[in-house]
């Protein structure tokens, strides 16, 4: 795939460029600010687009907003961030527009090298790879009212597998339950999220993001 990077870290840009190189991929352009990486994406019109969240100038939020950018101009575009660590609203302000070609990964996992290819991977083929620990943290909810609470232990595992970006067969595996058992948790899962009249593939992604808005 064609694949540019937006990482301040001149280490860990260049490992990702070698890593990528090594994997048979493309690497059009690696850039070290999100002006940059808007112009590249421009210029360059690449399959996937990793990005660091903070980056100069302020080391706030700027890579995010240039990847929110980059879902609006370019949806055609995959868009992986990495943020070092769980920021809850960045997450939700990325994820919650769409789930198609998108991912949000913590640093760590990056080390994983399997883990992270096939999370490009998976934002390049048009799903979603977010990483497990930001599941867990954006899944939390401590009101009384909240539908998730309705859910079982094995719904809310099967939830968490849907939220990472798994499809039917892969929660099966990952989980150790048969196909079926899954489509019967994802269609409990439908009924008590209030879901059960939307149809398709939106009400996979309405699943996971309803509740990443509050």
């Amino acid at each position: 795939m064609r694949v540019i990077l937006a990482e301040d870290s001149t280490l860990l840009r260049e490992g990702l460029v070698r890593l990528l190189a090594e994997e048979g991929h493309e690497v059009l352009a690696a850039v070290g600010d999100a002006e940059a990486l808007l112009r590249a994406v421009e210029e360059e019109a690449p399959d996937v687009v990793v990005t660091d969240i903070r980056m100069p100038p302020d080391h706030t939020d700027e890579g995010l907003r240039a990847a929110v950018r980059i879902r609006e101009l370019r949806p055609e575009v995959g868009v992986l961030v990495l943020s070092q660590y769980v920021e809850r609203n960045y997450a939700a302000q990325l994820l919650t527009s769409s789930a198609e070609r998108v991912g949000y990964l913590l640093k760590d996992r990056v080390a994983q090298v399997e883990e992270f290819l096939d999370a490009l991977q998976r934002v390049h083929a048009g799903g979603a790879a977010i990483d497990p620990e930001v599941v867990r943290q954006l899944l939390i909810r401590t009101t009384h009212g909240d539908p998730l609470a309705r859910l079982t232990p094995r719904e809310r595992t099967v939830l968490e597998a849907l939220a990472e970006g798994h499809t039917n067969a892969a929660i099966g595996e990952k989980l150790h339950i048969s196909l079926s058992a899954v489509e019967k948790n994802l269609n409990a899962i439908f009924d008590k999220l209030g879901l059960s009249r939307t149809t398709g593939y939106s009400r996979r992604v309405l699943a996971v993001l309803r509740y990443l808005e509050s």
